[in-house]
């Protein structure tokens, strides 16, 4: 079975739907589209994975028991892969594997057979959350950056986290967003900052 493809409607959430029973499969995805979202359908994990590699995708939605690859193990090969993460569809038996699944990174699970209409509060609530994650993720690594590219900033940082005990990540966007209502560029904005430092608080040599 190949990949179906519809044209998303203006800013619908694109959903990668993955099932290995053909029927419920295409019962699914036709109830998810009614709802508003654009859906792609793989029936294995093979075609999941190529279709993840062809298209971007918002979230994707796995059946915990395929063939080949456990929806585990293919949740796992499209987050580290293309940074897509999922929810589950389980049956009833299969909660402990899910709950599993969870602390792993996981962003929730539904029970089959699943009403179309009824899956719609879990799929919004696991979208917003990997909104929320890769917020968090790109943060980070625009925090990575700037401290191993500039030395000033990484001394702003530390002040601002002894003077308001504030963590690495929370001081970088308290900095970030100063610098941005002044106008200025961060790195200026810092050097400022730890230049006008009474000596015993600054950080390093």
């Amino acid at each position: 079975m190949m990949p179906s493809h519809s044209p998303p409607p203006p800013d619908a959430p694109t959903l990668l739907l993955v099932d290995d029973d053909r029927l419920a499969l295409a019962t699914t995805a036709q109830g998810l589209r009614q709802m508003g979202y654009a859906v792609v359908t793989a029936d294995s994990p093979e075609q999941a994975l190529r279709s993840a590699a062809d298209a971007s995708f918002h979230l994707a939605v796995l059946d915990m028991r395929m063939p080949g690859l456990s929806g585990i193990e293919l949740a796992h090969l499209l987050e580290r892969r293309h940074g897509l993460r999922s929810l589950f569809l389980s049956a009833h038996g299969e909660r402990h594997e899910v709950s599993d699944a969870i602390a792993q990174g996981a962003l929730g699970y539904l029970v089959k057979p699943v009403d179309p209409a009824r899956m719609v509060p879990t799929i919004e609530a696991a979208l917003a959350r990997a909104r929320d994650l890769d917020a968090l993720q790109a943060a980070k690594q625009q925090l990575e950056h700037a401290l191993a590219g500039d030395r000033v900033v990484s001394v702003a940082v530390g002040l601002r986290m002894a003077r308001e005990g504030l963590s690495e990540q929370a001081a970088f966007a308290a900095l970030r967003d100063e610098a941005r209502r002044q106008r200025r560029k961060l790195q200026d904005f810092c050097t400022e900052l730890v230049g006008s430092a009474p000596a015993h608080g600054r950080v390093g040599p």
